[in-house]
């Protein structure tokens, strides 16, 4: 295989990585703006400790709605694969760390989705994205 061709299948692994933890955060973001709402989730900050927790609750739930969204669409993808993977990691210690590793409480999927995040900050958007359409 030419090292274009690899280049471009690896675009394509990006592209299936970023789409799918897309999925999560809009779902995830989805629920806590659509079914818990604001105050139900600025409730469970303040009882864990989170500092202005209406505050945060708005912005972690529109960081994973619309970073979600933008993932998706591979639109503005480092910056949204950034705010995520800052959110996962306040989620690990301050959610899911006491939990232990395992689910369904433990901290394995937040890591996951922070490294996931992570990767798409250093990697881009990948193939099929408005990143690519828009990049000069």
């Amino acid at each position: 295989m030419s090292g274009d061709a690899f280049k471009r299948w690896q675009g394509w692994g990006v592209t299936i990585l970023r789409v799918a933890v897309g999925i999560v955060f809009v779902a995830h973001g989805g629920q806590k703006l659509f079914v818990l709402g604001f105050g139900n989730v600025a409730g469970f900050m303040g009882k864990i400790g989170i500092p202005a927790p209406m505050l945060a609750a708005i912005i972690v739930t529109l960081v994973e709605f619309l970073g979600g969204l933008a993932l998706i669409l591979g639109s503005f993808t480092r910056w949204a694969a950034a705010l995520l993977a800052i959110d996962m990691l306040v989620a690990i210690p301050a959610v899911h760390l006491k939990a232990g590793f395992f689910l369904p409480a433990g901290f394995e999927f937040a890591l996951t989705l922070f490294a996931a995040n992570l990767a798409l900050l250093l990697l881009g958007a990948g193939e099929a994205s408005v990143d690519r359409v828009l990049r000069p």
